[in-house]
């Protein structure tokens, strides 16, 4: 289904994610509504996968979440929603019943990397399609592709658990057992709602009070913005030690924090180590789905938000103060977590370094994902997803500008990271070197967190 087919759809106003992704707009071509602004996830599934089942599960899904059959419509100098009937979704299957079991890890990293290279276009429903590699008859790698103005992280963990849930029950022939959801134009319309609600303007006052001054951290790139320049972006992936992040981990129970604060804060050295500052901003994303009784944990939808978290280094004389102080900042904004547009609102000179010819912004996250399928028996199938992934990669899924940095934290005890960047702008080496730069610094400060921090 195509935009000319949007004669029947039905008329939405655009959630605030929505509009701040149309701020970036550069046509369909690329940026923000371009064919690789695109989420890619795989899952290995043990069990015989029937395919027509698959089919049917895929398309309940599309039917269950509304956002994966809406356009974005930006014409005419008007944006809005509208809201399509559902449509089929595409699922291409892969032979790879040739490949040796030793092989298989490898081959599944290789398709997981030819779909991320590939292209969906935003103008094209459903904002959904898969890909079943068979290996034989009791082993597969599923693969699950959407376009990002549609759908986020958060969005990808709840489209492979009902894909799951609604397989199991086509194959019993049960109606599924899922929550209920609330569809994403409710989502827009409860956004635009809270914004004129009693603490809107306290929010608006902790941000505007907050930010005054605050420059976003920004990283010289290696070659200057250019028109001509290419708009891939490539990814450089990497892994951090066990015994790391389990020190990592007890340092943030013992201040009363999360192993995000503490990977922050290690991140904060990095930007002081590269700029010399001591008051830094660094953005990252929160969930931005509203507190658990608003409904929306079980939609599909793009709702994330951008959030600035600032904080001065300048009276910390240990890395045990430096997450203390983190610790301070991240609770004080989750506090006050609202839609990126309203956070711009109030502090218009943020975003200021970003601009210049010779920086990008780097955005760090570390996400908490729910329902991660890591071994789980659904019906006649096991899911686990593919989470341990070091390859680089030359042409990867889009992100706006600059670099996102990415930490998951895997079963293993391990960090799995990844570094999304714009090749115009970064050489991989520059982009290795700041990554190891990173875990050398986590490393050194989790080991000795009440020694005295260098001094440059």
């Amino acid at each position: 289904m195509t935009t000319s087919d949007t004669v029947t759809g039905t008329i939405a106003p655009l959630s605030l994610n929505q509009e701040f992704v149309c701020v970036f707009d550069q046509g369909d071509g690329c940026g923000p509504f371009g064919p690789r602004y695109h989420l890619v996830h795989g899952w290995r599934v043990r069990g015989g996968v029937d395919e027509e089942t698959l089919r049917g599960a895929l398309a309940d899904v599309v039917v269950r979440h509304e956002a994966l059959r809406t356009l974005i419509v930006r014409r005419d100098g008007s944006r809005h929603q509208e809201i399509l009937p559902p449509c089929p979704v595409e699922l291409e299957v892969r032979d790879l019943s040739g490949t040796a079991p030793e092989r298989r890890d490898a081959v599944v990293d290789d398709l997981l990397d030819e779909v991320e290279a590939s292209t969906i276009e935003s103008g094209t429903l459903p904002h959904l399609r898969a890909v079943l590699g068979r290996f034989d008859d009791q082993d597969a790698i599923l693969v699950i592709i959407t376009h990002h103005t549609a759908t986020d992280g958060w969005s990808m963990r709840l489209i492979i658990r009902d894909v799951a849930r609604y397989y199991a029950a086509r194959r019993e022939g049960v109606p599924a057992a899922l929550p209920e959801t609330r569809p994403y134009r409710e989502y827009a319309r409860w956004q635009l709602a809270s914004a004129q609600e009693g603490g809107a303007e306290a929010d608006h006052a902790y941000w505007r009070e907050n930010l005054r001054g605050a420059e976003i951290f920004t990283v010289r790139t290696d070659r200057p913005r250019s028109a001509e320049a290419g708009q891939e972006t490539s990814v450089h992936r990497f892994l951090i030690g066990a015994e790391t992040i389990s020190r990592a981990t007890a340092l943030a129970r013992a201040v009363r924090g999360t192993l995000f604060m503490v990977l922050l804060s290690a991140f904060y050295l990095l930007e002081h180590r590269e700029t010399g500052r001591t008051d830094i901003t660094v953005p990252t994303f929160t969930p931005g789905r509203g507190r658990e009784r608003d409904g929306f944990g079980d939609m599909v939808g793009s709702c994330f938000n951008f959030l600035p978290l600032r904080t001065d280094l300048a009276a910390c004389r240990t890395f045990r103060q430096v997450v203390e102080r983190t610790r301070t900042t991240c609770l004080e904004g989750y506090s006050h977590d609202i839609p990126t547009l309203r956070i711009f609102g109030q502090a218009p000179e943020l975003m200021r370094p970003a601009m210049e010819a010779d920086r990008a912004p780097w955005v760090f996250q570390v996400f908490p994902f729910p329902f991660v399928l890591d071994g789980e028996v659904i019906g006649d199938l096991e899911y686990t997803e593919v989470r341990l992934r070091l390859l680089d990669q030359s042409v990867g899924s889009d992100v706006p500008d600059g670099a996102l940095w990415t930490l998951n934290l895997h079963p293993t005890g391990e960090i799995v990271g990844s570094v999304q960047y714009k090749n115009a702008l970064y050489d991989h080496d520059t982009i290795a070197g700041l990554v190891a730069e990173y875990g050398r610094l986590l490393t050194e400060a989790v080991a000795a967190p009440d020694a005295p921090l260098p001094r440059d």
